[in-house]
């Protein structure tokens, strides 16, 4: 495999800002005040997993358990989320979309969907399949 030329990284570095101007997930869903990309993460994580762990989701996201507990709390002060104990297991906490996270986390979903819908419109049906065959090739390389 060849290195990427210079040309190349300056070609593609240019797309992704236009990229990143043209298709704002903020302003798709029109939220008053945005949550980070982690508490994000974690409310899709749990719209998708209904009564998972903390724990759960710490695996998922490939981060300390410490991290998403300080991203729940920050989900059920804004009223997002909810947790409930676990019966048999005093210990254990289930996770839970409160009817505002149920809200958000649907408009992410759609927010989402209308963004891929816009990126894959100009693109012929034969363009779309190779596009989405070669960005699943760079999200799922591993070095």
């Amino acid at each position: 495999m060849t290195e990427p030329t210079t040309d190349q990284l300056a070609t593609l570095g240019a797309a992704f800002e236009t990229f990143t101007r043209r298709y704002k997930l903020a302003e798709a869903i029109g939220a008053e005040k945005q949550l980070n990309e982690l508490d994000k993460q974690t409310l899709l994580y749990v719209a998708g997993h209904p009564a998972c762990g903390p724990s759960d989701i710490a695996r998922f996201l490939a981060v300390p358990n410490t991290t998403i507990s300080s991203a729940t709390d920050r989900l059920v002060k804004r009223g997002l989320l909810n947790r409930d104990r676990v019966e048999g297991d005093r210990r254990a906490v289930a996770l839970r979309l409160s009817r505002a996270g149920e809200t958000y986390a649907s408009a992410q979903v759609q927010a989402h969907r209308d963004i891929s819908r816009r990126m894959l419109e100009p693109l012929s049906a034969v363009e779309r399949d190779q596009f989405i065959a070669m960005i699943t090739k760079i999200v799922y390389h591993d070095d």
